[in-house]
């Protein structure tokens, strides 16, 4: 069983990362901390669907579509839908109603459903029309800019247009990086120092926490299909 990922970073402002999946006899997965708020289109049985997804905060299983097709995008962080903001979404998603094969409704409008070299082209549209807004102060703390504000207006800012704090983001995104590490054969110790974790147990607390794996199962593949594109082709 196994779900197979394809995975790219995008230089859009709007974009972080455009992904596809397809699933082959897998019912569920491990779902994987992230920070971001994201766009996924799917097919099942020449059926197509289209839901909003959150930030999530932990690991947990998901259910899984048996032979469904997907593309999603994951937009920047500090980036929010008007009608629906991300702090909303944490931890939770939406199922958008009335979608075709061609076309998905979103804040009221019809929009053409993309394929996974259209999510830039989209983002600009829902951005132009107002539909996709971002905060420039979160953009700009991220690339490392230093706002000429208090950190406490800085913390409030992460929240109203994320739903996490600074740390919160830094942490997930930390696992993650962590777990591409081990999953590519680094050693533990490598990555402790690389990342900036305190031991090998802080490491494995946080992979528990934010991955859903141990350091093992990350070095030989196993523990089931997960939502998290280690090597193009993750198996059960």
């Amino acid at each position: 069983m196994e779900l197979r990922f394809g995975t790219r970073q995008s230089d859009s402002p709007w974009v972080d990362i455009v992904w596809t999946c397809t699933s082959e006899q897998v019912t569920e997965m491990t779902s994987v901390a992230g920070p971001r708020w994201g766009l996924v289109f799917w097919e099942q049985d020449g059926r197509a669907y289209t839901s909003i997804t959150g930030p999530e905060t932990r690991t947990g299983t998901a259910p899984v579509p048996e032979g469904a097709t997907f593309t999603g995008i994951e937009f920047a962080v500090g980036t929010s839908l008007r009608a629906m903001p991300t702090p909303a979404l944490v931890d939770a998603g939406v199922e958008l109603p009335d979608t075709t094969r061609r076309t998905f409704r979103l804040d009221g409008a019809r929009w053409e459903t993309p394929g996974p070299d259209d999510a830039e082209a989209l983002a600009e549209r829902l951005v132009r029309a107002g539909i996709v807004v971002g905060d420039p102060l979160v953009a700009g703390v991220l690339r490392g800019h230093r706002p000429d504000v208090s950190g406490r207006t800085v913390e409030r800012r992460f929240r109203a247009a994320t739903g996490l704090t600074r740390g919160a983001i830094r942490q997930i995104e930390r696992a993650r990086t962590a777990a591409g590490l081990l999953a590519a054969g680094d050693p533990a110790d490598d990555v402790v120092a690389k990342l900036g974790y305190f031991d090998e147990p802080h490491l494995a607390r946080a992979l528990r926490c934010y991955v859903g794996r141990t350091v093992g199962q990350l070095r030989e593949g196993a523990g089931g299909a997960i939502a998290l594109d280690l090597d193009q082709r993750l198996t059960s």
